[in-house]
């Protein structure tokens, strides 16, 4: 197959495209929890660390009401995303029968257990709605896991790379900035969003692993190594190559 290499160690920060849901507008009237620090943002979401822990931000949009709400979340005993099932049947303005949507900016793909959790709440509460944004593929070649994320699809579940209209959303709602550096959210290179963006597609579809990620301790560097096979070529879309330097 072709293959191309990309490396990531602590590199400089360049524009990266935009595309994908809006999410609610920062005009509604929203119940602000705590932030995080710009620190931890960056490190957590930052597509090429591969840091352990999982960060959830999460918006909660309760019937309509324009009312939000926004709260931060990491891993405990369980993932994040059992955390928030077990939590949000408890808030006192759920009702089974109430409509809400909920909007998740992961920093790590839910895993295939954790997919089948959700799969499992979404069945038990059909007048929820759920967007996933992710800034990695968690354990991406367990057939597990690509498999729990095509249930959540299947389930109804919006599943998207984070592009830089998330990063900026997220940082003017979940970090704790300095009020002059509102516009400073970091800017991480196109090409690794466009990496993620081509495996979720070989997931969604049901293609093999094209994308392969070492990580060297010595020197501190993270290989990304994108190796198609003829399946990828003949369906995926040939602007999606492009993106990440094969042609």
């Amino acid at each position: 197959g072709n293959k191309v290499w990309h490396t990531a160690g602590r590199s400089h920060r360049s524009n990266i495209s935009s595309r994908g849901r809006r999410p609610e507008t920062e005009q509604d009237e929203f119940r602000d929890r705590r932030r995080i620090e710009p620190h931890e943002f960056e490190v957590f979401f930052d597509p090429r660390e591969l840091r352990k822990e999982t960060c959830l931000l999460y918006e909660i949009n309760w019937g309509g009401r324009h009312s939000v709400w926004r709260h931060t979340s990491q891993n405990t005993s369980n993932h994040v995303e059992v955390n928030f099932l077990e939590k949000f049947t408890t808030e006192r303005y759920f009702r089974p029968s109430t409509r809400c949507s909920i909007t998740w900016f992961l920093s790590w793909s839910p895993c295939g257990e954790c997919s089948r959790a959700i799969t499992e709440f979404l069945s038990l509460h059909p007048y929820v709605t759920l967007f996933i944004y992710i800034a990695r593929l968690y354990h991406h070649t367990d057939h597990r896991n690509r498999q729990g994320l095509r249930d959540l699809i299947s389930s109804g579940v919006t599943i998207q790379i984070m592009t830089e209209q998330e990063y900026c959303y997220c940082w003017r709602n979940f970090v704790n900035y300095p009020p002059s550096n509102e516009a400073y959210w970091p800017r991480y290179p196109h090409l690794w969003v466009k990496l993620y963006v081509l495996e979720l597609y070989c997931i969604i579809l049901g293609l093999p692993p094209c994308l392969k990620i070492l990580r060297r301790k010595q020197p501190q560097l993270t290989f990304f190594t994108i190796t198609l096979q003829t399946c990828h070529y003949q369906r995926i879309p040939p602007h999606l190559l492009w993106a990440t330097g094969l042609k």
